[in-house]
């Protein structure tokens, strides 16, 4: 459970390509299928909650290791990395890099 959290969290710098942002890419799709103006609150929503949801799995998969070793976890370090990464990807949906699923199919018709 907590490697699965490490890949979803954004501790792991090179997971947002490859896990995150395709996971929250879907979370959006029905959103922007009913509003193509909700395509971007609902990508933000669901890249939030796979960190989050990272976060806790890591924590709930790392409890007893971390008694044993007594390290500190630093959630305010990791909640700042998660905002810097969220802005990163909102500026990347904002620049039009990445666009609603809906917009897509629409240019194939």
């Amino acid at each position: 459970m907590a490697v699965v959290g490490f890949m979803l969290s954004p501790l792991s710098w090179w997971n947002d390509l490859v896990i995150n942002v395709p996971l929250a890419y879907l979370f959006s799709w029905p959103f922007a299928a009913i509003d193509e103006r909700l395509f971007v609150p609902g990508f933000i929503l669901g890249y939030w909650l796979t960190n989050l949801l990272g976060f806790i799995m890591l924590h709930l998969g790392s409890v007893g290791f971390l008694k044993k070793q007594r390290d500190k976890y630093d959630f305010k370090s990791s909640f700042i990395v998660s905002l810097i990464y969220t802005a990163v990807i909102l500026a990347i949906v904002m620049l039009g890099w990445i666009e609603a699923p809906t917009s897509y199919l629409n240019h194939s018709s």
